[in-house]
């Protein structure tokens, strides 16, 4: 009777996954390398109650502080989103803008400009005015704000 070894439980077949290096230790980077001590440590000199609290304090500091990231950049996201509602009241006044101009000398002067806002839009978290003759500039290039024809 002939005996076969099935070849797929072998070793050699095991994939084996590859893995990337990087510069930032997560929390799971943490835990696993605490574990490792723990499995690893010497069983006639164990680490210390001290050491042990202190690595648990780390790693429970390191995720409150990763849980805080998280949350400030949802906040962040969400109050990105209002921007562009909080400046569409702007839609129809007039404002006064003021731009920089530079001269065929090279000089540079700050000028001021009134229009009328046609439309206010968003991109890259950043909001900029279209004015009824077609510029666009930036919300802080906003001097003043006034109903149109106030003054």
């Amino acid at each position: 009777m002939e005996t076969k070894i099935d070849s797929s439980s072998m070793l050699s077949s095991i994939k084996k996954e590859e893995r990337k290096p990087s510069d930032v230790l997560g929390k799971d980077d943490f835990l696993k390398i605490l574990m490792s001590q723990l499995q690893n440590q010497d069983p006639l000199n164990p680490m210390e109650d001290k050491e042990f609290i202190s690595q648990m304090a780390s790693f429970s500091s390191l995720e409150q502080m990763t849980n805080m990231n998280k949350t400030m950049q949802d906040f962040i996201t969400s109050q990105s989103g209002s921007s562009i509602l909080q400046y569409s009241t702007l839609i129809g006044k007039e404002i006064t803008y003021s731009y920089k101009e530079t001269d065929n000398d090279g000089n540079t002067a700050v000028k001021e400009g009134k229009q009328t806002v046609k439309a206010i839009s968003q991109k890259n978290n950043e909001v900029t005015l279209e004015l009824m003759d077609g510029t666009i500039i930036y919300k802080d290039e906003i001097v003043k704000v006034s109903d149109k024809g106030s003054e």
